[in-house]
């Protein structure tokens, strides 16, 4: 991999694909590390990569599973075992105060993303995605490695989760599809 590639793939996708790690983490210097990390992946296999996809959604997926390593490694640091961490099944959440770029979103999009945390880690991936990075499906399905009935219906059951406790939060009924 020339510097020019690496360069132009890092002007062309740093910010969103920073952002993106930053909405999974809650947390800038834990986010840049991962970007960190993203970065030597990127470098280490531009070689294999073969274009049948694109370059961005090609970086997204090394950054998913940059975030998801992380979030196992949480997960086994903080129970102290090895059992099996499924990220699409358990929540991907942090502790972590709100970092500047997440409280500088407008309260509809705040309020969507604190509710996120109730969602499962597959839900709150679709939703980030889709949402806040403006992927489509299938962009979204590529990186995932899914199907585009799965990212549908994943983001049709996690609309409808983050609808029911939005509407709850707001005091107001539950008014289930």
């Amino acid at each position: 991999m020339n510097d020019s590639v690496f360069h132009r793939l890092y002007d062309q996708y740093h910010q969103d694909v920073f952002q993106f790690l930053i909405y999974l983490v809650k947390n800038r210097h834990i986010a840049e590390d991962l970007m960190h990390e993203v970065y030597i992946r990127v470098f280490r296999a531009y070689d294999r990569f073969e274009g049948k996809s694109s370059e961005k959604t090609w970086l997204f997926s090394i950054a998913k599973n940059v975030a998801i390593d992380h979030f196992r490694k949480v997960s086994v640091r903080q129970k102290h075992s090895m059992e099996h961490f499924d990220w699409e099944t358990q929540q991907l959440t942090s502790s972590e105060r709100l970092p500047e770029e997440i409280s500088l979103l407008n309260e509809d999009k705040l309020s969507l993303y604190k509710a996120l945390d109730t969602c499962t880690g597959d839900q709150k991936m679709v939703v980030l995605m889709r949402f806040f990075q403006d992927l489509s499906i299938a962009e979204t399905a590529e990186i995932l490695d899914w199907s585009e009935g799965k990212v549908k219906t994943t983001q049709h059951r996690a609309i409808k989760s983050l609808r029911q406790k939005l509407t709850a939060k707001e005091g107001g009924l539950q008014n289930a599809e």
